[in-house]
């Protein structure tokens, strides 16, 4: 595991997986460029990568939902790096609703952020990622490849993004560029709470994951950030066009 002259596009990486997923790509040696909304966030996260890193992110105040923030993004690292050998897509949101009272309002919010800007910045990024023959990484959800009720739009979001890692997949593959995703279950971030959840009802979901992983507890973002680290390193050289459940056994259950 050794990223050592290896630039690293991380979406999100404000907060929860990005962030763990920024430190953790730091701790070995990659050359970060980090966006995110929150400009103080986003600071904070940088010193943290610095603590275990000498090399100091490239920082970018973007939204991925937002063209011309999507072709800085990609223009301000040509400029600073020359090139991009990984593109970590997880830049996400979160909302609760069913087909009886979600609104086209919040199916809009979530389709645009989760899908229509990975759908966009990855096909910015591809031209200099055919180049380093580098590789992308999709955070999807347990909720893209299994069914949940009361989560339409985002479920809906996610099973997106599977079947464009699968599709990207293929069509990158005679490239040399390897596209995968991974599917988390329940961790412990803030998305919940910036999705609706007060902190009483966020206390009882995260009670509620003993029995609704296997493994009898949420993940933390660090979990998340290994195995895309993993996915993004040579070792999985052989490995393209996977959704991979990082989710403490959730997408094997089924009610009894």
């Amino acid at each position: 595991m050794d990223f050592t002259g290896k630039v690293v596009l991380i979406t999100g990486a404000s907060s929860g997986i990005g962030e763990g997923t920024a430190i953790y790509f730091a701790k070995f040696g990659a050359s970060l460029a980090l966006t995110g909304r929150n400009e103080a966030n986003l600071n904070k996260v940088s010193e943290a990568c610095e603590a275990v890193s000498k090399n100091k992110p490239l920082l970018i105040i973007a939204d991925v939902t937002k063209e011309e923030d999507n072709k800085r993004v990609v223009d301000a690292i040509v400029e600073k790096y020359g090139k991009l050998d990984v593109l970590v897509n997880n830049a996400g949101i979160i909302g609760n609703g069913s087909i009886e009272n979600t609104s086209l309002q919040q199916y809009d919010e979530l389709m645009n952020t989760n899908v229509r800007g990975v759908y966009h910045l990855t096909m910015l990024a591809v031209p200099l990622l055919v180049k380093t023959k580098g590789n992308i990484v999709n955070l999807s959800s347990v909720a893209g490849n299994r069914s949940f009720p009361g989560i339409l739009a985002y479920s809906m979001s996610k099973a997106a993004i599977d079947q464009f890692t699968r599709c990207t997949a293929l069509e990158l593959a005679p490239k040399q560029v390897r596209v995968n995703a991974v599917n988390p279950g329940v961790i412990v971030t803030d998305i919940h709470k910036r999705g609706g959840m007060d902190e009483e009802a966020y206390a009882a979901f995260l009670k509620k994951c003993e029995q609704t992983h296997a493994l009898g507890r949420p993940g933390v973002p660090e979990e998340v950030a290994s195995t895309i680290a993993f996915l993004a390193s040579d070792g999985a050289s052989y490995i393209t066009g996977v959704t991979l459940n990082v989710d403490g056994g959730r997408h094997a259950m089924c009610p009894r």
